[in-house]
This record gives structure tokens, C-alpha cells and sequence, in this order.
């Protein structure tokens, strides 16, 4: 029943350091992209260096990060797709 579902899926991708390099760069653009537009950054639990993640708190750095997985499964996806990694 299962068997038909199994060859329309697409092959996976393994790990590399292409892949890991589009899963940073999409990480840092996130990071980027919340603290231009976060109002408050800083609010809620501190992170052990702060100043390394520029100032960001707990909870922005992980919303930040959050979405920079997301695109960058997407960016991993499309680029794997294109036969580009």
C-alpha cells in the first residue's frame, strides 16, 4: 500500500559541508533580519554572551534561529532540486 507512495517521494539529501554552510548563512540572515526588526531583543532570559549574538535575549535568539532552519530547509530543498548540492 505503502510501496507507490515510496517512488513519487524525492531522494534525500545527504549531509555535507555545502549543506551546512546554506544552513548557517540562512541562520545569520535570520539573526540579522530579527534584530532590525524585533522592537525588544533584549526582554526575557539572557544568554550567557550576550554581546555575541548582539545583544539579542533567550527567546529572540531562538525565534531567530527557529525561522532560519525554516528557510534554510527550504534553501536546501531547492538548491538540492536544482543540482546545485
Amino acid at each position: 500500500m505503502l510501496t507507490p507512495l515510496f517512488a513519487i517521494a524525492p531522494a534525500t539529501l545527504t549531509w555535507s559541508p555545502k549543506v551546512a554552510l546554506v544552513m548557517i548563512v540562512c541562520n545569520v540572515i535570520a539573526i540579522a533580519v530579527g534584530k532590525a526588526t524585533i522592537k525588544h531583543p533584549s526582554e526575557g532570559a539572557k544568554l550567557p554572551n550576550a554581546a555575541f549574538f548582539g545583544g539579542m535575549g533567550h527567546a529572540a535568539l531562538l525565534g531567530t534561529t527557529s525561522l532560519g532552519h525554516i528557510i534554510g530547509i527550504g534553501a536546501i530543498q531547492g538548491l538540492a532540486a536544482r543540482g546545485v548540492l
